[in-house]
């Protein structure tokens, strides 16, 4: 298929494309490139792009697609809440206009990058897709509210179809820190504290960037019917974990590090754990392999291997908001977050 990946210069489209050209795709990225020179080591083969706000994005843009992956975003909790009007202005609104110009250009599929963090406050049970949404952030709010809007849209010759990831980590390109399993490891190979910023007792699904990757390409390739304006978990339901059992399992793993909780940390809403059953049921060809662990070492031997350096990892370059509010400093984004 010719697929138009929107975000295909962030953590998780700069693993997805590479995968989606090898799976035989034609693939075109679009970004609005906040994260260029951002880098954790090579990127994959370069791509055709579009450098698009993805508030502007128009008809033209999307003639010739057979389906689109919808990834761009303001991405996580942080960043929503530093302009929850722009959170509301690119998330939503520019999401639901993606969606309406790749219908009436004659897009067939469109692979919404949905999240888990919708769910919210949730507590112990394991939560399935026909779950309440309780999320208490911009991030999680447009996200229930992009799904509404898009199922509005299916139709014959419309397919959406919603992936709630679960919190990502991993490897890739355009590293992040501000993810959990990456944070914990990142401070455990840079200070040997496995730092816990909240009191550790909240729930995570987890999910490796690489299993998100597959989700997408298998969803893309599956029959219609099987994937029509569904919703899937994406992860596994065994990598479910308290923030304190990934900070063990990084004090295991990471030779020389101790867990230790960051002064006045508490308890975090948001809590959560999901079952990820439905969308293998649906989809046989999608069959996550990674663990946890075996992310953590991943991680570990990649921070060593590039000699993470802690102004890196704890500055602009792996931390969203950072780079975020560094570019509006300097003067390069507005306060609606376009560029000058």
């Amino acid at each position: 298929m010719r697929v138009l990946v929107t975000g295909h210069h962030g953590f998780i489209g700069s693993v997805l494309v590479p995968r989606l050209s090898a799976a035989g795709h034609e693939v075109v990225g679009l970004d609005t490139f906040y994260y260029e020179g951002c880098d954790f080591g090579p990127d994959g083969s370069a791509i055709s792009c579009i450098r698009r706000d993805l508030r502007d994005v128009t008809s033209d843009d999307l003639a010739g697609f057979d389906a689109v992956m919808h990834l761009a975003a303001l991405s996580n909790d942080p960043v929503g809440d530093l302009s929850p009007s722009c959170t509301y202005a690119i998330n939503l609104d520019a999401s639901v206009h993606l969606a309406q110009v790749a219908k009436r250009a004659g897009v067939r599929r469109f692979l919404f990058s949905s999240s888990c963090s919708l769910y919210g406050v949730a507590g112990d049970d394991f939560l399935h897709e026909n779950a309440g949404f309780n999320p208490i952030t911009a991030y999680g709010e447009s996200k229930v509210r992009v799904e509404q809007a898009l199922a509005s849209l299916a139709d014959a010759t419309f397919s959406p179809t919603y992936l709630r990831n679960a919190t990502a980590y991993g490897v890739s390109p355009r590293l992040r820190s501000d993810l959990v399993v990456n944070n914990l490891v990142g401070h455990a190979h840079l200070t040997g504290d496995v730092l816990i910023k909240s009191d550790g007792t909240p729930w995570r699904p987890l999910v490796h960037v690489q299993d998100i990757s597959a989700a997408f390409i298998a969803v893309l390739e599956a029959p219609r019917d099987a994937v029509h304006n569904q919703a899937f978990n994406v992860g596994r339901t065994d990598q479910n974990f308290r923030v304190r059992e990934v900070a063990e399992m990084v004090e295991e793993l990471v030779p020389g590090s101790k867990v230790r909780y960051a002064e006045g940390a508490g308890p975090d809403p948001r809590c959560y754990r999901v079952a990820c059953d439905k969308l293998p049921k649906h989809v046989p060809a999608f069959r996550p392999t990674w663990t946890v662990r075996r992310g953590i070492e991943e991680l570990a031997e990649a921070y060593r291997r590039c000699g993470l350096r802690a102004e890196d990892f704890e500055g602009e370059r792996y931390v969203r908001l950072r780079r975020v509010r560094g570019l509006m400093s300097r003067g390069k984004l507005d306060a609606d977050l376009r560029w000058v």
